[in-house]
């Protein structure tokens, strides 16, 4: 088969081959199929790439099959658009040459084969890369932050869609998360993270209320850690639209999406944990029950003024329409500020009881059930021979991705 000069391969760690095993499965080589992930992207109306140039980002996966994996909002060498944004580019990362280009849906691709009965896949637009190298990890106080000192290369991507109505019921979402770390943590890690429980979310600006919206697909979905804060009609109503005089509250336009994950032997045995915690602010979309398609659009609401009076005031509805002298901008907009391209990602802890090993592990797509052989459905997990329990003191922080806006002018909704 032919390949583009964009396909993107997944590197082996040379320098730890030597030595130990490695942290990833090197992919390469001609694709034996093509992933449910691949070739998803069409071009909208305000896009000018073709499908042909967007799928042209790729990478073969370690079962050998293609999918697509992290591109440029704008592609460089024909200056098209593709209207959307995956984050940061892997490439700058220092566990770039260890890890390789992350392709996009593998355990979602896995799970295929794990219980074929049960799929779960997601759109493309909501797969979101972050990383930064360095970093150091907080403790609680100065005395502990000095006494540990740890710092860490850090590179994941999580499937974060906000812009449809996916995550009201849905709690799975691909997390890719790679960290390597100054004491010795170690991880490289795949799977299908459970966040919260299935088919409800958290309200984001009361943080307590459990909405119930409905059936999850999977509908054998297991339930997580952790929680999806997401903004619905009720925090519009009381943030957004406001009598004249005050200004709206958009900070309730903001989603928390708090993971809290572990990789399990067998026996149950708890081999990691890991709880980053993946942050956007002004998505394109809410929970409104009483839509159709039970998605309300944040642009929309800034043309809406209530029987008494109120409407949004200032901030992103002024910035989206100029003040209000631009009249009919839709989600699907560049115009609309409502389009999820402000991110952060919170590490937290990185704690790993795997002292006696082996580094290598095989768990289903759900991080459970870990063998030291591969069995059909496994995803392979590289977890570092180290136990940093530290009798219960857990990191937290630090935050990623806050002074950078993966926008352009011509990044909008869906993204």
């Amino acid at each position: 088969m032919t390949r583009s000069p964009r396909t993107l391969r997944l590197l082996p760690a040379l320098a730890l081959l030597a030595c130990r095993d490695a942290p990833a499965t090197p992919g390469g080589g001609t694709p034996t199929g093509f992933a449910q992930s691949y070739g998803v992207w069409t071009p909208g109306p305000r896009d000018d790439c073709t499908a042909a140039i967007h799928n042209a980002y790729s990478v073969v996966g370690p079962d050998g099959k293609l999918y697509p994996t992290w591109h440029p909002p704008v592609d460089p060498a024909t200056g098209c658009s593709f209207g959307h944004d995956h984050g940061r580019d892997p490439r700058g990362s220092a566990l770039y040459a260890m890890v390789g280009s992350i392709p996009f849906g593998y355990a979602n691709e896995q799970l295929d084969v794990y219980d074929p009965a049960n799929p779960r896949h997601e759109d493309h637009f909501g797969h979101k890369v972050e990383w930064e190298n360095g970093v150091r990890l907080h403790f609680g106080s100065a005395a502990a932050d000095a006494m540990f000192d740890i710092r860490c290369d850090v590179l994941v991507k999580l499937h974060q869609g906000t812009h449809s109505k996916d995550a009201f019921t849905n709690n799975l979402h691909e997390l890719a998360y790679h960290v390597l770390c100054s004491d010795g943590a170690e991880l490289h890690i795949t799977l299908l993270a459970a966040i919260g429980d299935p088919g409800q979310f958290t309200r984001s600006c009361d943080g307590a209320t459990e909405v119930v919206v409905g059936p999850a697909t999977p509908a054998n979905s297991p339930a997580g850690g952790g929680r999806r804060l997401i903004p619905d009609r009720a925090c519009v109503d009381q943030d957004i639209l406001v009598p004249l005089g005050q200004r709206s509250d958009f900070g309730t336009l903001h989603e928390s999406w708090q993971t809290a994950n572990s990789i399990r032997r067998e026996d149950g045995h708890g081999l990691a944990f890991f709880d980053p915690y993946f942050q956007v602010s002004l998505p394109s979309r809410f929970y409104d029950p009483a839509s159709a398609t039970l998605v309300g659009r944040p642009i929309d609401v800034c043309y809406e003024v209530t029987p008494s009076g109120a409407r949004a005031q200032g901030g992103a509805c002024d910035e989206s329409t100029s003040g209000g002298t631009i009249t009919g901008v839709t989600f699907d907009d560049p115009r609309s500020v409502f389009d999820g391209v402000r991110r952060v990602v919170d590490v937290n802890s990185n704690t790993i009881d795997n002292a006696a090993g082996p580094a290598v592990w095989y768990t289903d797509p759900f991080g459970k059930h870990g063998h030291t052989q591969p069995f059909p459905g496994s995803v392979r997990q590289f977890i570092a021979r180290i136990d940093n329990t530290r009798g219960g003191l857990n990191a937290s922080g630090p935050t990623l991705g806050g002074n950078r806006d993966y926008g352009s002018p011509r990044v909008h909704a869906p993204n």
